[in-house]
């Protein structure tokens, strides 16, 4: 089980965990495996706070950190995150911005007061990615920073390389993956259809080993519909080098999530969830609500290109996090098809072990039917 990627980066297990929560990164590095923490969402002074966290907390482990770049946006070229917000936000049509605060109302959402709110455009972007890549390698622990949409800018690359780090990025296409190869890009993650967040339409099972033979001899990591230690057997015999999880994080004692949003992944079926563009602009994996039917409806605004849509509803995604309960029927709850598997609450340390374990009986499985010399 301990594959290149795991020497390369000072690992035990090669199970890569994306998480928003600075407790799950601490704890999945702990663990053996690399915990990741996903940026956006959060200004340049508060990925610091996290990353000065995670280093007081993961001990000698490594961690990463995962920024959103988008291969293709509105407002690319602008470089000036101030100067691209403001033009950004005049690009809104108001019917989208009522449609969003109408479905909020109607629901009984209550609104957040001035000093609760964000800015609207919190990554997304070359420009406000650049600032948190800039914190990220300010902390030696910071081994790997991961790209989610698109091959990273070449300078990007460049920069990530001259500090010694490596860079990852995910595709949901094997030609995606090449283009990554091309870029320079050290590590792939080849994430099919079933996965939470954003995703292509190409199941895991095609992708994986079409996504391995494009990038070769780029490590590949498996990502898409992975919660157990059989799946994890799975990717590995299809090429892969590790798996990226990020959906089975969300159920852990150590995640930060409102009690009733924990309860929706708890008690969610895989058929439970929709790619659906209607919180960021591009095809997300979530559960399916009253906001997600919503968008989809004749009479309404069709969602906006990234990063437009994000702005849209940033004020939409404080809320419902804010006000869980009354906010369960238009909550955003990005996960994946393995949802369904999700029905208990373990740690971060248990669940890692439960999937070494079933990893390891898997491949015993495997190796009693090949024949005796």
């Amino acid at each position: 089980m301990r594959t290149q990627l795991c020497e390369q980066l000072g690992i035990e297990f090669p199970i890569f965990a994306f998480t928003h929560c600075r407790d799950v990164v601490a704890a999945v590095s702990q663990a053996g495996g690399f915990g990741v923490l996903g940026a956006v969402g959060f200004s340049p002074e508060q990925l610091e706070i996290e990353c000065k966290w995670i280093d007081e907390h993961v001990g000698d482990h490594p961690y990463g950190i995962d920024i959103v770049i988008p291969g293709k946006y509105e407002g690319m070229g602008e470089l000036d995150p101030v100067k691209l917000e403001e033009q950004l936000r005049a690009a809104i049509p108001v019917q989208h911005r009522e449609f969003a605060a109408k479905l909020l109302a109607d629901h009984g959402v209550p609104e957040l007061s001035p000093e609760e709110k964000h800015h609207e455009l919190l990554g997304w972007t070359a420009a406000t990615a650049a600032p948190q890549v800039e914190v990220a390698l300010q902390h030696e622990k910071v081994r790997l920073i991961a790209n989610a949409l698109g091959t990273p800018p070449e300078d990007v690359i460049e920069k990530i390389h001259a500090s010694g780090r490596m860079v990852a990025a995910l595709c949901g296409r094997p030609h995606q993956a090449a283009a990554h190869k091309r870029a320079g890009v050290d590590i792939i993650i080849a994430q099919g259809t079933e996965g939470g967040g954003h995703t292509g339409d190409i199941g895991s099972v095609v992708l994986w080993p079409q996504a391995v033979q494009a990038a070769a001899p780029t490590p590949v990591l498996a990502a898409g519909g992975i919660g157990s230690g059989m799946q994890m057997a799975a990717a590995l015999a299809l090429g892969a080098q590790g798996v990226w999880t990020g959906s089975i994080w969300l159920t852990v004692e150590e995640a930060e999530a409102p009690p009733e949003q924990m309860d929706s992944y708890l008690v969610a079926t895989s058929n439970d969830t929709v790619r659906s563009r209607s919180w960021t602009g591009k095809p997300c994996r979530m559960l399916k609500n009253e906001w997600t039917e919503a968008w989809e409806g004749e009479d309404t605004p069709d969602p906006l290109g990234m990063p437009l849509q994000g702005m849209v509803t940033m004020d939409a995604v404080q809320r419902t996090h804010r006000y869980a309960k009354s906010a369960q029927k238009v909550a955003f709850n990005p996960v994946g098809q393995v949802v369904g598997t999700m029905n208990e609450v373990l740690s971060v340390r248990e669940l890692i072990m439960k999937m070494v374990e079933e990893y390891l009986e898997a491949v015993e499985r495997l190796e009693s039917l090949a024949p005796a010399d």
